[in-house]
C-alpha cells in the first residue's frame, strides 16, 4: 500500500519578456545580418545611470546552464538569471521615430525613471506578480 502523497500539479510559469511584432522583425533582421550564427538575444540587466539600473541587449554565442529560454514569434530570447525577477512581464518593442530607432521596455516592475531615459528602476517582481 502506496501512502505518498500524489505529486502536486505545478502551475505554468509565466513567459518572462514578450516581443512586438516590430521587435521580433528587428530581431529577425539583425541575427540574418550577423557576422556569425548566434544561440539567440541576451538580455539582461546591470546597475547602471543616475537611477540605478538600465537594459542590456546583446548577441549570445551559446545558451547560459541558467539562462531562461523564451521562444517568441520566431525569435530566441535568452534571460540572464539575476535578470528573471526584474523582467517577468516585460515586452520589449522597437520604435522608430523622426531622430531616432530603438527598442523599448515596456515594465510593470519599473518604479521610476531618469530624465534622459537611459536608466530605470525595477523592483523585482513580487510571488502574486510572478
Amino acid at each position: 500500500m502506496n501512502l505518498a502523497p500524489a505529486p502536486r500539479a505545478r502551475r505554468p510559469r509565466p513567459q518572462v519578456v514578450s516581443l512586438t511584432e516590430a521587435a521580433a522583425d528587428r530581431v529577425r533582421d539583425i541575427m540574418a545580418r550577423a557576422d556569425k550564427p548566434y544561440a539567440g538575444l541576451r538580455v539582461g540587466v546591470k546597475n547602471s545611470g543616475c537611477a540605478g539600473q538600465e537594459y542590456i541587449l546583446e548577441y549570445a554565442e551559446t545558451t547560459g546552464l541558467l539562462d531562461e529560454v523564451v521562444e517568441d514569434k520566431g525569435v530566441t530570447i535568452l534571460i540572464e538569471p539575476k535578470a528573471v525577477l526584474f523582467l517577468i512581464g516585460t515586452e520589449i518593442d522597437y520604435v522608430t521615430t523622426k531622430l531616432s530607432s530603438k527598442f523599448t521596455f515596456q515594465n510593470p516592475n519599473e518604479t521610476d525613471a531618469c530624465g534622459c531615459g537611459e536608466s530605470v528602476t525595477i523592483e523585482p517582481a513580487k510571488a502574486h506578480d510572478a
